[in-house]
């Protein structure tokens, strides 16, 4: 049974993490991309997001590690050296937690995802090597002060493992955002059905609830196939069969596409074909014609 252990919010960020990493990278120095080459890049493919350092922060910095399990999947919003996938043990996503300020309003609150501790539970996303404390004021705010969430470490296990980096598949400790029921957003369990009912009725200044979890559900599918996650992939099903229900576009709840995000780039990935997707394709009859 999924449950929580009462993570109370922190008035900052742990202070361990001050010094977590400060000489501990994945790959090399030479992937961080310097702001000359940040625009040829951008010359050469304007559809990317590059990993962009920081020109502010100095070498002696604190590098630290991200984990993004939600919207931060596809939409991080802060400047980062590199961007992994890959999992944390422990936890299983949810979209226990209610939010008024991004998907939502008071007066009609959206659904977004946390993590729910279980001792069997994986959680898929991404980790972002970011440096500096820039990008953590800027989550902080994003995150605790707006989202209501608190922050915990855990061990993050890469999915794709370079022989020629520190980590060779090895954990590495990350910090998360974890919303509890402790916050006054906290919407808590429901069916599926009355979730993704109350997503797809629901916007906010960032966009609508439904891209929130349908580019979540997007990221999943793309960067990690033949991963399962039910509770996410039902709600994708359960919110698709609402839209289209209530006869609304699909593209009035999407908004603008984001910027593509380059992720494993310390190994070249070749993957296999996958057929995840053609059970979705309905089953056609074919007619025999006499030519």
């Amino acid at each position: 049974m999924a449950h929580y252990s009462g993570h109370r919010a922190p008035p900052e960020v742990p202070a361990h993490f001050k010094n977590l990493f400060t000489d501990g990278k994945l790959g090399d120095d030479d992937d961080i991309v310097d702001s000359n080459n940040n625009a040829n890049n951008n010359n050469n493919n304007n559809n990317d997001q590059e990993n962009r350092p920081d020109n502010a922060n100095s070498d002696c910095q604190t590098v630290c590690w991200i984990f993004g399990y939600g919207s931060l999947c596809w939409y991080p919003g802060f400047t980062y050296t590199k961007c992994i996938t890959g999992y944390i043990r422990g936890y299983v996503r949810r979209f226990w937690q209610g939010n008024v300020t991004h998907r939502g309003t008071e007066d009609a609150p959206g659904r977004v995802a946390t993590l729910v501790e279980d001792k069997e539970g994986i959680t898929w996303g991404c980790a972002y090597r970011i440096t500096g404390s820039t990008a953590l004021e800027y989550l902080k705010q994003r995150e605790c002060t707006l989202g209501g969430y608190a922050t915990l470490d855990a061990k993050f296990f890469p999915r794709v493992a370079s022989h020629d980096t520190p980590f060779s598949g090895e954990a590495l400790e990350v910090l998360v955002y974890v919303a509890t029921p402790e916050n006054s957003h906290w919407l808590g369990d429901a069916p599926l059905e009355i979730i993704a009912h109350q997503i797809a009725n629901s916007r906010g200044p960032s966009g609508h609830n439904a891209e929130y979890l349908l580019r979540l559900a997007l990221f999943m599918h793309e960067e990690i196939p033949g991963v399962r996650d039910e509770h996410l992939f039902e709600l994708e099903r359960l919110l698709l069969e609402e839209i289209y229900r209530k006869e609304i576009p699909l593209s009035s709840v999407m908004g603008r596409n984001p910027d593509r995000i380059r992720r494993d780039s310390h190994e070249d990935v070749r993957r296999p074909p996958s057929f995840e997707f053609t059970s979705r394709i309905p089953d056609t009859k074919l007619r025999c014609l006499n030519i």
